[in-house]
Formats: C-alpha cells, sequence, structure tokens
C-alpha cells in the first residue's frame, strides 16, 4: 500500500528544491555541451544510457521492470509523451528564444492542476491555491520579460511556431504526469515508471534527431562524455526516479508548482556559469514565485 500524504513537508520539500536545481544547471549543461553535440542526439543518447543505469539499479535490488500488467500500456503511452515532450523542446529551440520558450513550456503545472481534480477530489485546488499558481507563473513570466526580443521579418513569425512547439511541450509534460496519476504506474515503482519513459523516448528522439539531419560527433568525446554523467546519470536517472517518487507519495499539484523554480534556477546557473545577467527583475520574480508556493501549500 503506497503511503500518500496530503501536503509537503520538510523531505519532500528539500527533495524538491534539490531536483529544480539539477534541473535548471541541466540547460546550462546543454547549451556547453552544443558546440560537440546536436541536441536531439543529446536527448536520445540521455535516455538511452539512462534507461541502462536504471535497468542496471533495478537488476540490483531485483525490482521487475517491464510485466504483461496494468502498467504495460500506460508505460509505453508515458515514454511516447515523455519523448514528444523533449521533441517539441529540441525543436521549439530552432524558432524561438530560449526565454520565451522555457516560459510556455512550464505552462505544465497548469495542465497538471486543471487534470488532476478529475483524477482525485481531495487535489482540487482552492481559491488561493489558484491564486498562488497564478502569482508564481507571473514572477516567471516577469523574470524573462526583460529578455523577450522581437525579430524582424520572417524570424517573426516563425517564433510563433516555436511558441506554438514549447506550449505543445508543456501539454505533452503536464499530460504525462496526469498519466502516471491516474493509472497502474500511480502504484508502479518509481523505476518501472521512469524505465518506460527513458527506453520508449530513446529511440523517438533518435529518429527525430536522424529525421532532422543531425551529424555524429567526430571529436569532442571527453566533453560529451562528462556532459552525458551529469545529464543521464545525475538528471535523467537520480532525480527523476525522486520525482517519481514524490508523485507517488505527496500531492501532484504541490509538486508540480515547485518546478516553477527550475528556470529561475537556470538563470542562476546561467548567471555564474554563463555570465549571464542576474538582474533586479529576476530578485523580485524569486521572491514572487516563494509566495507562490506558500499559497499553493495551504491547506
Amino acid at each position: 500500500m503506497t503511503d500518500r500524504h496530503t501536503r509537503l513537508d520538510l523531505r519532500a520539500a528539500t527533495l524538491m528544491l534539490t531536483c529544480c536545481a539539477l534541473w535548471g544547471l541541466q540547460q546550462v549543461v546543454v547549451k556547453l555541451t552544443l558546440p560537440v553535440l546536436a541536441p536531439l542526439l543529446q536527448g536520445a543518447l540521455r535516455s538511452l544510457i539512462a534507461a541502462l543505469l536504471v535497468a542496471a539499479y533495478a537488476r540490483a535490488r531485483r525490482i521487475r521492470l517491464v510485466e504483461r500488467d496494468a502498467t504495460l500500456w500506460p508505460g509505453v503511452g508515458a515514454g511516447v509523451l515523455f519523448g514528444l515532450e523533449f521533441i517539441c523542446i529540441y525543436a521549439g529551440l530552432q524558432y524561438t528564444q530560449a526565454s520565451r520558450l522555457i516560459v510556455f513550456v512550464y505552462l505544465a503545472p497548469f495542465v497538471v492542476a486543471l487534470g488532476m481534480p478529475f483524477i482525485s477530489r481531495a487535489e482540487r485546488l482552492s481559491a488561493a491555491q489558484g491564486l498562488g499558481l497564478a502569482l508564481a507563473f507571473a514572477g516567471l513570466v516577469f523574470a524573462f520579460s526583460e529578455n523577450f526580443g522581437h525579430p524582424a521579418g520572417s524570424a517573426q513569425a516563425l517564433r510563433w511556431v516555436g511558441d506554438g512547439l514549447a506550449v505543445a511541450a508543456a501539454l505533452f509534460w503536464g499530460l504525462t504526469t496526469l498519466l502516471v496519476r491516474a493509472t497502474a504506474l500511480s502504484t508502479a515503482t518509481p523505476e518501472r515508471t521512469l524505465f518506460w519513459q527513458l527506453a520508449v523516448s530513446a529511440p523517438l528522439l533518435a529518429v527525430a534527431a536522424a529525421v532532422a539531419g543531425e551529424p555524429w560527433p567526430r571529436a569532442g568525446w571527453g566533453a560529451i562524455s562528462a556532459s552525458m554523467l551529469y545529464q543521464a546519470g545525475v538528471v535523467a536517472a537520480a532525480s527523476y526516479l525522486a520525482w517519481f517518487w514524490l508523485l507517488r507519495h505527496y500531492p501532484a499539484t504541490r509538486i508540480s508548482a515547485f518546478s516553477f523554480l527550475t528556470p529561475l534556477f537556470g538563470l542562476v546557473f546561467g548567471a555564474a556559469v554563463l555570465g549571464e545577467p542576474l538582474t533586479p527583475r529576476l530578485l523580485l520574480a524569486l521572491a514572487g514565485v516563494a509566495v507562490g508556493i506558500v499559497l499553493v501549500n495551504r491547506r
């Protein structure tokens, strides 16, 4: 029987904050790796390596990952949604600015918040919690608005293609979370849930990379290995296992609210590693997100 909590405790909050920081740094690592490895290939290799790591971990703990039971088709579905999410993100970056794209991608918690009442009446949002989600998202928009540009000509028209792909990615992310909670995956082990997503998304991303004509790298394998160690081992394996464990034991809407911090962590790491500016507007946005999270976690 899965032990369910109705609100977040210190352990859950600390674990979720750590995951958000790791995911924020992930974006910086992807940028640093782009000169030696194309983005869709990064995603394909990350999913493949992480799937092998999760399989090895599960084997050591004697956890069965694939069975012909009620988790089979939901697992395949979650993997397809996961793969489509990252295909949209990587493809969208070719048409729109990263700052715009990430704001639209983080519409995903709204998808979860709107969908969860149809799955569990206990997770119906109160007015204060709805305000908290809105305030957190407003904080994100405020943080990124100073970076919004206005490309001219055809680039401006194509920007809306990227925006649309980002919204699609948010939808796929939210639907993945809802699928996990609404099906037998909600009581499956985190290892099984994660393995399905990684194992199914790896070939999807590889096919997308082939269709996009991304070249196989000929050099830079030291940097690629270090990047994959972080992206696959730390993020896609360890932090995603923690994420799915949290989804099994805590309310999805409140867990998802913390994910608003990820792009803000990304800006902080961007400033520290890439020299991107850390502005007063970002600090004010951080305050707005913090207040929003407090509201979401009220009874």
